[in-house]
């Protein structure tokens, strides 16, 4: 049974199960559009458009990914094992999953939407961790 503070692990392992669903989900919305072309995405899509939504899903988590990963990864190779970090993961985690399904769920142009603030929370977890990381390099 894993600690909560080893359950880091599992955050992450889930966010990388995430990562795959999002690409799923853009890839085969998109390529069941027809005359679907490899690598473009229609011009005249927008939020009305569930492959729209599904592509910025997944490419809001991919310019999001660096960090994070980064910052756990970082934090693994160091052994750093906190309670504090392990919720800030988690915490990153769940909002980045609901703001997924909001994205899905909710086609508006209207900012912010209610997913912008679970991408503020992920922001903020992130940044905790990476803080986190820091202080204890010193």
């Amino acid at each position: 049974m894993l600690s909560l503070a080893n359950s880091a692990y599992m955050a992450f392992y889930l966010y990388l199960i995430m990562l795959l669903i999002q690409w799923m989900v853009a890839t085969f919305s998109k390529t069941s559009q027809p005359n679907a072309i490899p690598g473009k995405m229609n011009e005249d899509l927008s939020h009305d458009s569930f492959v729209f939504r599904a592509h910025r899903t997944f490419h809001n988590t991919l310019e999001n990914s660096a960090l994070f990963i980064g910052t756990v990864l970082f934090a693994f190779s160091i052994n750093y094992q906190s309670i504090v970090f392990a919720i800030a993961v988690w915490t990153y985690l769940v909002a980045r999953v609901i703001h997924m399904a909001l994205y899905y769920a909710i086609a508006t142009e209207k900012n912010p939407s209610p997913r912008s603030y679970f991408f503020l929370i992920a922001v903020a977890a992130n940044a905790v961790m990476l803080v986190m990381v820091g202080v204890r390099l010193l």
